[in-house]
């Protein structure tokens, strides 16, 4: 997956099942690469090491900035693309409730419930 983030450290601040997919919400999150993520949602099938899907909030880049001050953004080995920018993606829960819809939609997992570990 090209277009991986490139997590250096980084805080759990939730972990949820979603069928047979861990799912953990990261913060304060310090990446080796050019963007700066105020959160990740990445999504791991059980008995997996490596996410298949991430979905980020990061600051917009200043000619959308008009928009919003943060980027939902998907990434997955096919796919990589800003779905929205809005000043909400900044607040976890927000984050949380979207990113895991989105990775729900993009996973077939709809029919799965999300169960909230911490």
């Amino acid at each position: 997956m090209q277009d991986r983030p490139q997590i250096k450290t980084a805080l759990p601040k939730r972990r949820y099942q979603i069928g047979d997919h861990a799912a953990t919400l990261l913060g304060e999150i310090e990446s080796a690469d050019d963007h700066q993520y105020r959160f990740i949602l990445a999504l791991v099938p059980l008995g997996e090491q490596e996410p298949l899907l991430y979905v980020t909030s990061e600051p917009a880049p200043a000619d959308r900035r008009s928009e919003g001050a943060y980027d939902l953004r998907v990434i997955s080995q096919s796919l990589t693309d800003v779905l929205d920018t809005a000043d909400h993606w900044q607040h976890l829960d927000a984050f949380a409730d979207q990113a895991i819809d989105i990775a729900q939609q993009i996973l077939g997992l709809r029919n799965h419930q999300v169960i909230k570990l911490i």
